[in-house]
């Protein structure tokens, strides 16, 4: 018996892109195939499960603001050591990021 549900209604739907470990994005797929749903229902219903997490609810009702990112304002952003290490420029062994154009 699967653990989430075929929908039964239809919602309004906004494009998110993320990334997924390499077993996950199978076990994505595998599952979504066995209850014969899309892959974006799946990862929905999930984070449905979550709003079932006692700690989770009490820190929403403590921070009910949005915690969706402004649009643009990630451009301000400085690189950390960890995501500069993982751009071609990082790998590459230079210490900073060529100015942008």
């Amino acid at each position: 018996m699967p653990l989430i549900k075929p929908r039964t209604t239809r919602t309004k739907l906004v494009r998110h892109i993320t990334q997924l470990f390499a077993e996950n994005q199978e076990e994505l797929y595998a599952y979504a195939a066995f209850i014969h749903e899309s892959t974006a229902y799946v990862l929905n219903e999930l984070i449905e499960t979550l709003k079932k997490d006692q700690d989770f609810r009490a820190w929403r009702a403590d921070h009910p603001a949005s915690c969706v990112p402004v649009p643009g304002h990630a451009k301000t952003r400085r690189y950390s050591a960890a995501a500069h290490a993982r751009t071609s420029a990082g790998r590459a062994g230079m210490t900073a990021l060529p100015p942008s154009a």
